[in-house]
């Protein structure tokens, strides 16, 4: 055991994390196991995102641990998301390590989501190690971050042990690291020896009875769910029967048929584990085991503390697909399909929830953000299911008898040009403004504020249009309180409906044009009720875009003119979640993402208006 280092690394999105493993990785003892995957060194490239939806976005989303071979020692790390909406992955796994890399960017500094890992390492007593990371770039300022993070340690109430903190700067792009910038070595040595040097081995005992926390689950198509955590006592063995205690009760014996542990960059199997390793197990009974749960030596029950999650903060009402086109483009349709699918990930992903409503077709999810929410649909998209979904709402607490929503600290960084439009932005979503920051360096601005979460909806993508894609947008929950201003600002545009089914025609859409940007192309088949584009004007209007051009006998100068349309508006998932509003849904395929009224024809449409107006009254 003493030879074992149990860490985790965690930072604010886009630190470099990942790559840093990665780097680590090529100059470990273990890299000889991957010489028959790459030809060199350099093909490994953000190898722990493993997940193709974390390629596709180039972030971290699942927590995921390899263990590392220098010198004799072992070191297990678990690489975790950078981003808010995934931050139970952190929370869930902190348990397991003795201490945190807490990785920094060398010019941006302490970020949101580094002070959210930061006090959740303080609530666990964790010391943490200090990477100053990117110290290739351009306008570096290293005794600025090192005072930022000092500051911020002591807000978060840290221990003078804690303050003590060891400092390694590094370059996980070019592989240098060093205790000084000015003298950086060409390799992984200075970080590798901070890490035996400075963290202790797992505190744990090995010749006690066999007791372990689950803290990940992974699902495996041929042994079953796959369960992670610390061994904190004793030996486990293949074929030997454990005690599965879930919420502090025992619930039954279970027989462990699988002992796997994650070296370098595969899984290997093996016959024995003992205590202070991070392993995983499967076998039979695995499939009742839930995250928190204990296993225990047969004859011993003694469970440990259940871990403790933020609860969800953004719900969305999934729907059973009832448009038109139901059943054309997808495998899974049904309300139990989808129910067991969502309750499914439920037992993998602990900061999501699902409930149902009095609406068999409708379920009623939940989960930590937008994104968060994004990344279930699109898993199930890909897994060939068809839903609709709704426009987020945020989630109301009662608080001393008092009802409370989620504000949120959001901090913006901008070029200066850009000021005066994005302080009349966030202002129209109610948020104050703490603080603005001048940087004269390079003629950008940062305003950190204070806004309800309500406000943050769909507010990403038009704080990226508006500084065309270069500004940097962080937010981090701040607490819970009584929301003064009800009123959030609206979508400004109404949109454009489709009154028929049928196929779009070129001619019609050149006339709407004039109305409007479509979202369609010709020859896209629609439905009626379905929004084929974003109105000039704040109201909605319902068109006909399936009307041929007359013919006649007759011919005139410029009547067989070509018909120029301009490139139509191609909405992300994303982008549609942020635009709907609560009269509208989003349509889901595994081929298609449509936009959509709740009710199709318009006179439902006109009815439930009519009624809700009437109500307003009453």
């Amino acid at each position: 055991m003493k030879k074992i280092r149990n860490i985790a690394i965690v930072a604010h999105i886009d630190h470099g994390k990942t790559t840093l493993i990665d780097k680590l990785l090529q100059e470990s003892e273990n890299f000889q196991n991957t010489k028959n995957i790459f030809k060199n060194k350099n093909d490994i490239n953000r190898i722990m995102d493993s997940n193709e939806l974390e390629q596709e976005k180039g972030i971290t989303i699942f927590s995921k641990n390899t263990s590392i071979f220098w010198k004799g020692y072992q070191i297990n790390i678990i690489d975790t998301p950078g981003h808010a909406d995934f931050s139970a992955e952190v929370e869930r796994i902190l348990s397991m390590v003795d201490s945190v890399l807490l990785l920094v960017d060398a010019v941006e500094g302490p970020m949101p989501q580094t002070r959210f890992v930061a006090l959740k390492s303080f609530l666990y007593n964790l010391k943490p190690i200090i990477i100053i990371n990117k110290i290739d770039r351009k306008f570096i300022r290293p005794d600025w971050v090192i005072d930022q993070i000092f500051d911020l340690f002591v807000n978060l109430n840290a221990t003078d042990e804690q303050l003590d903190f060891p400092i390694v700067y590094t370059s996980a792009l070019k592989g240098l690291s060093g205790y000084n910038i000015n003298k950086m070595n060409n390799n992984m040595d200075i970080l590798y020896e901070t890490i035996i040097k400075h963290v202790s081995p797992p505190n744990v005992n090995i010749h006690k009875p066999f007791q372990m926390q689950i803290s990940q689950i992974e699902y495996n198509n041929y042994i079953g769910n796959i369960c992670t955590g610390l061994i904190k006592r004793g030996t486990i063995k293949i074929n030997q029967y454990v005690i599965l205690i879930k919420n502090n009760k025992i619930l039954k014996k279970i027989k462990v048929l699988y002992i796997i542990s994650n070296i370098g960059l595969k899984p290997v199997y093996i016959n024995e584990a003992k205590a202070g390793n991070i392993i995983g197990l499967a076998g039979l009974g695995f499939e009742k085991i839930n995250i928190s749960d204990t296993i225990c030596d047969i004859n011993h029950y003694d469970p440990l503390p259940l871990l403790v999650i933020e609860k969800p903060k953004i719900s969305m009402l999934f729907h059973v697909n009832n448009s038109p086109f139901s059943g054309t483009e997808g495998k899974y349709l049904t309300s139990k399909k989808i129910f067991d699918r969502i309750r499914k990930e439920c037992l993998y992903d602990i900061a999501l929830q699902i409930k149902e409503t009095t609406n068999n077709n409708v379920f009623y999810v939940s989960g930590r953000g937008e994104l968060h929410l994004v990344v279930l649909i699109e898993n199930m998209r890909k897994e060939g299911f068809e839903l609709s979904v709704s426009k987020p709402q945020i989630i109301s607490r009662i608080i001393d008898g008092i009802k409370k929503e989620p504000f949120e600290i959001l901090i913006l960084d901008f070029s200066k040009n850009k000021k005066g439009h994005i302080i009349q932005l966030i202002s129209q979503r109610k948020a104050i403004i703490n603080n603005i920051i001048l940087n004269d360096t390079n003629d950008r601005v940062r305003i950190e504020a204070v806004i309800p979460s309500r406000g943050l909806i769909g507010f990403r993508n038009e704080f990226i249009n508006v500084t065309s894609g270069t500004g940097i947008m962080n937010s981090f929950f701040s607490h819970y309180d009584i929301n003064i201003n009800n009123l959030v600002r609206e979508r400004e545009n109404g949109v454009l409906i489709s009154n028929k089914e049928g196929y779009a025609v070129a001619f019609s859409l050149s006339n709407l044009q004039s109305r409007g940007r479509l979202l369609i192309n010709p020859g896209e088949k629609i439905y009626e009720g379905q929004i084929i584009g974003i109105h000039n004007r704040s109201n909605d209007l319902t068109v006909n875009c399936l009307i041929n051009k007359k013919l006649t006998n007759m011919r005139a100068s410029g009547s067989d003119n070509p018909i120029n349309l301009t490139p139509i508006k191609k909405m992300s998932l994303e982008e549609a979640i942020n635009f709907i509003q609560d009269d509208e849904l989003i349509e889901i395929t595994p081929k298609s993402i449509r936009i959509r009224k709740k009710y199709l024809t318009e006179s439902l449409r006109k009815l439930k208006k009519n009624k809700k107006i009437i109500n307003n009254k009453l």
